[in-house]
């Protein structure tokens, strides 16, 4: 086990340099780099400014040296620019240069100044990381037993009403889109005007003209239930439809296999059957797909996190995108390839484990 470990870690750190060589190369692209210097100087820059700005800041070194330098393993440009003015990739603005330390890169734990925020990106993923990674536990607090619940009740009897329904019911999840089902959530149950909200509150039945907020913007600082629900079901019911399946299919394959026949010929009863022999065995292949959650939440809140306002992990992600800025583009990066291949780490050691013969081998 401890070799399959670390031959997985091997593999995992050559991928992560691989993808985040490529992310580099993408953002490194000359329009890339035009709009941010055409956004950090003047949108009126003419080709000659633009040129000048980009060599002053060491954005004309070769690809492999600035990606040496954003990574830590070669010393960072330092420049004198036309302009009289010394600048370096190490130092920050009011920093004095002699100061400054040589290397400061992801190896470090220096991963750049945001052009859009003004501030060290690190501090600024590990703050936006946090909120995300709130709204992740919340999801997966009701999406995996959910759709475990669902996938092994449609699973046990194969064909029958309870299997249709809940089957139907996955799939019309799993087709609506986030920003679907999101907006269909606060027009029911945000809305001061239309909905069950205006009902409930004629009623008497709820405090305030409404049930739930339709921005989560305040649970940056204070997560409460009116502010969080529907956020946290936008992405739940669209997650839980794809697990609920991959259960149901997994639960469906083990109650025809030949020891559960056994066990029905013996005389166990159902209950037992499916508490002792079936549910283990049905939760291996769904629990790769569990897993595989993770990296999608991380990103996949994307629009979630834009629709809601909820400044998250996603929310930079998007900001950083429509602001070109590079730094923070690849500092997300760095986290979102992290993120896949622990779960995928994770995934491939839990399965072992829950599954016998593959440890045998």
């Amino acid at each position: 086990m401890g070799l399959f470990i670390l031959r997985r870690v091997a593999v995992m750190l050559l991928t992560a340099l691989c993808l985040t060589f490529i992310v580099f190369t993408l953002t490194n692209l000359e329009p890339n780099l035009e709009k941010l210097a055409k956004t950090q100087g003047n949108m009126r820059m003419t080709d000659e400014q633009v040129e000048t700005w980009l060599s002053n800041r060491g954005y004309r070194d070769n690809l492999l040296s600035k990606y040496g330098q954003w990574l830590g393993v070669v010393p960072g440009y330092v420049i004198t620019g036309t302009d009289g003015e010394l600048r370096g990739k190490c130092i920050r603005p009011g920093m004095e240069a002699s100061g400054a330390p040589r290397f400061c890169g992801v190896v470090q734990g220096d991963w750049g100044w945001s052009t859009r925020f003004r501030e060290e990106v690190g501090s600024i993923i590990a703050k936006r990381l946090g909120a995300t990674g709130w709204l992740m536990l919340a999801v997966m607090c009701v999406m995996v037993p959910g759709a475990l619940i669902i996938g092994v009740l449609a699973g046990m009897r194969e064909g029958s009403r309870l299997d249709r329904g809940l089957s139907t019911v996955s799939i019309l999840t799993t087709a609506t889109p986030e920003y679907v089902s999101g907006v269909i959530f606060i027009a029911l149950l945000a809305s001061t005007k239309y909905g069950l909200s205006p009902l409930l509150a004629e009623w008497g039945m709820i405090e305030g003209k409404s049930l739930f907020k339709g921005t989560a913007t305040s649970a940056m600082k204070d997560i409460t239930f009116a502010n969080f629900t529907l956020p946290v079901l936008t992405i739940a019911l669209y997650g839980m439809g794809y697990i609920a399946r991959m259960t149901r299919a997994s639960m469906t394959e083990v109650m025809t296999a030949q020891y559960i026949r056994t066990a029905r010929l013996k005389g166990v009863s159902f209950q037992n059957i499916v508490m002792k022999h079936a549910l283990r065995n049905a939760l291996i292949a769904p629990f790769t797909v569990i897993m595989l959650q993770f990296p999608w939440l991380l990103n996949g809140v994307v629009i979630v996190e834009t629709l809601f306002n909820y400044k998250g992990f996603g929310w930079t992600l998007v900001e950083a995108a429509g602001n070109n800025d590079i730094e923070m583009l690849l500092g997300v990066s760095v986290v979102s390839v992290f993120v896949v291949l622990v779960t995928q780490l994770i995934s491939d050691i839990g399965y072992v484990y829950l599954n016998p013969r593959i440890r045998i081998s």
